[in-house]
């Protein structure tokens, strides 16, 4: 089966709706983001192999990235018949990552500083992905704002995704005895 169509060679695509559209329409942003957002957690994941992180952590990590699949289709316009509530994402989704970022962060050591995006190669790509999920999280409000409709339990697992990924990049680096870079102003 061959991967390309030579149909968007024109700029046009298909939603998971089967509306044709540019390939600049904000939808197609949209999924595009959370594409790239589940990418760089994967980018995360790959440097985990030599790392003794608990087997709990990678396993939440590695949900999280195939739910943001389930995302990007219903982004892309496609809703599964069973959903009742018009998305995947659900209030329990919402409630556990609430959850795992406060057991996450009942190890962690207080911040007293700003902490740059920094560490292991690990939580570096963790703090990546929480930058793309924070532009995520603006482009659906970019959407919603411009008359778009995103069901607000999605727009809030977002949200709370990148206080995870924020959580998940500190807890990396303190598991691994990685010291977190304080932030400097150059003016002191």
């Amino acid at each position: 089966m061959k991967i390309y169509t030579k149909f968007g060679d024109g700029g046009q695509t298909y939603l998971a709706s089967g509306i044709k559209v540019s390939k600049t329409d904000r939808r197609v942003d949209l999924y595009g983001s959370c594409d790239e957002l589940n990418s760089t957690i994967g980018l995360a994941l790959s440097f985990t192999k030599d790392l003794n992180l608990e087997t709990e952590f990678l396993d939440y990590v590695k949900n999280i990235q195939s739910f943001l699949f389930e995302i990007g289709s219903e982004l892309a316009g496609y809703v599964p018949r069973e959903s009742k509530e018009g998305t995947v994402v659900l209030r329990s989704d919402v409630e556990s990552l609430e959850k795992e970022i406060d057991r996450l962060m009942e190890v962690l050591p207080e911040i007293k500083f700003f902490i740059l995006p920094a560490g292991s190669p690990t939580s570096s790509a963790l703090h990546m992905a929480r930058t793309i999920c924070r532009r995520l999280e603006r482009d659906l409000l970019v959407y919603i704002e411009s008359g778009g409709e995103i069901h607000s339990d999605l727009r809030i697992y977002i949200n709370r995704l990148s206080d995870y990924l924020f959580a998940a990049a500190r807890f990396v680096n303190f598991s691994i005895g990685q010291e977190e870079t304080i932030w400097k102003s150059r003016t002191k």
